[in-house]
């Protein structure tokens, strides 16, 4: 890691410099998914799921879908459907290990998020994949998310970023030019994994 000479290294240094919390940040807070939380969750078609393994290392995997993909089974309990991946399973090998997790919901033209942080478990129990066919194909599996607190996150940070507003990647270099790049396997071309990412867009969605 790089040589830095100023680092904070315990919490009351940071809280020095941070300060404390408002009641309004505190009390914001809540232990059930509410009726504003289900709207969101209806309208939400994106997600972005933190994970970490036994040793701490962590992972962030997005996942979505059609609005509302993320079922809500009572006031505690949520269901994300595992569609069909890289099969590389980073964060379902990690529930597996630890089943601490974040969720980061986001609705597009919204800046306000929605976070939920509870434990996780892996479940293949028919009658739930059913409900989240589509296409009449089933899911995988899915993620239950026991929740354990949940609150709406200010939108300063879309606000700053623009997310909604642009084409950051009008200047960048196609995916399946620096995916070929950094995987470097012998003979293969930029169009071949360009051929084969929109073979998956195609046909292998569900």
């Amino acid at each position: 890691m790089q040589n830095f000479q100023h680092r904070i290294t315990d919490k009351a240094e940071l809280r020095s410099f941070m300060g404390e919390p408002s009641e309004f940040a505190q009390k914001k807070v809540i232990t059930r998914l509410d009726e504003h939380c289900r709207t969101l969750l209806s309208l939400s078609p994106f997600l972005v799921l933190s994970t970490s393994d036994s040793e701490g290392r962590c992972d962030a995997s997005p996942r979505g879908d059609h609005a509302g993909f993320v079922q809500v089974l009572d006031e505690k309990t949520l269901l994300i459907p595992e569609r069909p991946g890289n099969k590389r399973v980073d964060s379902l090998s990690n529930i597996l290990s630890n089943p601490h997790v974040g969720l980061l919901f986001l609705i597009p033209g919204m800046g306000e998020t929605l976070r939920i942080n509870g434990k996780a478990c892996i479940v293949k129990d028919e009658h739930l994949l059913e409900m989240m066919a589509v296409n009449n194909k089933l899911p995988l599996v899915a993620i239950a998310v026991e929740v354990e607190e949940i609150f709406i996150h200010c939108a300063k940070s879309i606000k700053r970023s623009g997310l909604w507003s642009g084409n950051f990647a009008a200047n960048l270099p196609s995916a399946a030019k620096m995916l070929t790049d950094h995987m470097k396997i012998p003979g293969v071309t930029a169009e071949q994994t360009e051929a084969r990412l929109q073979d998956g867009y195609k046909n292998r969605l569900y």
